[in-house]
């Protein structure tokens, strides 16, 4: 198994969270991970990405330039990346804030209200922990268990006490994928 994502939107959206996660995760479970930011010129409201690689074999490269799949987050990020995915790939993107369906019909296509969801729970900060529920339902790279363990060394000390709400961020992204 080699999982090649791109995960992006804008600077603040909690995007290098996700990735960070999915790499703590993966090498919890013993699995080969790769995780490169990319930063717009600013850092809130600027564009922002990473390429996270999990596989069980060796990572011949950490770049990432056809992802098996792509999470995105803002209209310019699914413009930019959706002709990236592999053909029989995955792409999940917010419909709370992108204003089109993806175009593409040789992708697996998951639509998440992420930030209606996150506010539902509590809070629209967790919309990208909604998306990355969706996302460990959909591919299975990492499990829900690990993620959750990963939580608490990837989130800094002071937000600890949203760890329950991010957990139920993730459950309610899960929810949707069927």
């Amino acid at each position: 198994m080699v999982e090649e994502l791109i995960i992006a939107g804008f600077g603040g959206q909690g995007v290098m969270v996700m990735g960070q996660i999915l790499s703590y995760a993966g090498m919890h479970e013993g699995k080969n991970v790769s995780w490169i930011p990319s930063y717009g010129p600013e850092m809130r409201g600027g564009t922002a990405n990473c390429s996270v690689v999990v596989s069980d074999e060796p990572i011949a490269s950490p770049i990432v330039t056809e992802p098996t799949t792509a999470i995105v987050m803002n209209r310019p990020s699914l413009d930019r990346f959706e002709p990236m995915v592999q053909p029989g790939g995955l792409l999940i993107y917010n419909s709370s804030l992108i204003d089109r369906a993806p175009e593409r019909t040789d992708i697996r296509v998951i639509a998440v209200p992420a930030n209606e969801l996150g506010e539902e729970v509590g809070s629209d900060k967790v919309a990208n922990m909604v998306v990355l529920g969706a996302y460990i339902k959909a591919r299975g790279t990492v499990s829900f268990e690990t993620v959750g363990q990963c939580l608490a060394e990837v989130l800094p000390a002071r937000r600890h006490d949203l760890i329950p709400l991010n957990l139920e961020a993730l459950k309610r992204g899960a929810e949707l994928v069927k």
